[in-house]
């Protein structure tokens, strides 16, 4: 997913005003100066007005007369709009991000293991142990696991043939990419888990589909474990 600061000072602006909104560097009621903000990026009033327009779109922020432009409470944020969601994750501000991931995966990834041991074709079985076997390389980096780990899940996904699943794996791909940069980053190496994932490839290989979903939640438990080690680490 392509970030703002690809798409010009206008992206920027979006970018870098919606992670301090999200992180809380500017807390809820905090009233933006259009021309601070404007003098900070060298822009004019006009494209920070743009660039307000696109946070306002995913409830961060709002205008009323006589009172300016401000920030929301959380409650009205598009929590599932993928930049607010990619800047909570990237933020960490709250720390129970990364458990509410692990519930919203748990509900949606061991059902679609086992619609992809239905539904898989053999070019989807090359390209999930492709990314089992870039998992296994003894010197990969942490920016290489995570890409092996994200190419793992997203061939699942694609297996399942179902467009919708594929849409909400994206959103989950945000979270599972900051989750394996953080895990990984503490030095958890992913051999640990490379079983885990090899389980799941082979109960899709074998069409079976109740195997691959309990496979995908013992995976899934170790993941949860894996975070909890960390955070609990001195």
């Amino acid at each position: 997913m392509r970030r703002y600061p690809e798409r010009g000072t206008h992206g920027r602006v979006v970018e870098a005003v919606g992670i301090r909104v999200v992180s809380g560097e500017l807390p809820p009621g905090t009233i933006l100066d259009i021309d601070a903000v404007a003098a900070e990026f060298d822009v004019s009033r006009t494209a920070i007005r743009e660039a307000l327009k696109v946070l306002a779109g995913k409830g961060l922020i709002d205008a009323r007369p006589k009172r300016g432009t401000f920030v929301r409470e959380r409650e009205v944020w598009n929590l599932i709009d993928p930049d607010v969601l990619r800047w909570q994750f990237e933020s960490m501000a709250d720390p129970s991000i990364l458990d509410k991931l692990a519930e919203i995966r748990a509900m949606i990834e061991p059902s679609a293991a086992a619609l992809a041991a239905r539904r898989r074709t053999e070019a989807d079985l090359t390209e999930i142990y492709a990314a089992l076997a870039e998992m296994d390389h003894a010197d990969a980096t942490t920016e290489e696991i995570v890409a092996a780990d994200l190419r793992f899940h997203r061939a699942l996904v694609a297996a399942t043939r179902n467009e919708l699943i594929e849409q909400l794996g994206q959103i989950i791909e945000l979270g599972l990419r900051a989750r394996d940069r953080y895990v990984h980053g503490h030095r958890v190496s992913i051999k640990l888990g490379h079983a885990w994932h090899q389980d799941v490839a082979d109960a899709v290989r074998d069409r079976d589909a109740e195997g691959a979903r309990n496979r995908m939640l013992a995976l899934l438990h170790a993941a949860a474990r894996d975070v909890r080690d960390v955070q609990s680490a001195p």
